[in-house]
This record gives structure tokens, C-alpha cells and sequence, in this order.
């Protein structure tokens, strides 16, 4: 029996429509129509995650409880990175 091609899952998903990036020197770019060469490495694109937004009233007391939903005594705007859960911007509402 032959051997698959190294990429094969790889070139099944891309065929059915899947986004396929390739290793440029450590950086992931995205491949249109890939050569599928073994030496170099491929995968399929991650979905990339949204920001998460949270609200807060925050006072001299500390701060409330934190929620996704704005409520009118909330005054701060929380931004979370998707991809990396790190705090990427505050916002005094």
C-alpha cells in the first residue's frame, strides 16, 4: 500500500474548503493555492476568537460584579483580547 502524501489531511480539508496557511520564517501566512511541498509545514487557518467586552460600576467601595450586558448604573468598559484573554482597553463610560 502506498504511503499518503505528508499534507494529505491537510489537502482533504483545503479542498473542502478550508483556509490553509504556511510557515514563512515563523509567521503563519495564508496560501490561496498551496505547492504542498514535504518540506515545508502547513495548517489549517484557527478561527480567531472575538473580544470579550465587560461592564462595571466601579466606586470608592470596589468594584461590582462584572457583566457582559451594559447596565445604566455601570461606568467602565472592559475589552479583552479573543485570542489572548489580555486586557486591551478600558473605557470610562
Amino acid at each position: 500500500m502506498k504511503t499518503p502524501h505528508k499534507h494529505a489531511e491537510l489537502i482533504k480539508a483545503w479542498a473542502d474548503g478550508a483556509t490553509i496557511q504556511i510557515d514563512i520564517h515563523g509567521e503563519w501566512e495564508d496560501k490561496t493555492n498551496p505547492m504542498w511541498s514535504p518540506e515545508f509545514e502547513y495548517r489549517i487557518k484557527p478561527e480567531t476568537k472575538p473580544d470579550v467586552v465587560l461592564y462595571a460600576l466601579i466606586n470608592r467601595n470596589g468594584v461590582s460584579a462584572y457583566t457582559e450586558f451594559k447596565t445604566p448604573a455601570d461606568n467602565v468598559r472592559l475589552t479583552f483580547d479573543g485570542q489572548t484573554r489580555k486586557l486591551k482597553s478600558v473605557e470610562v463610560l
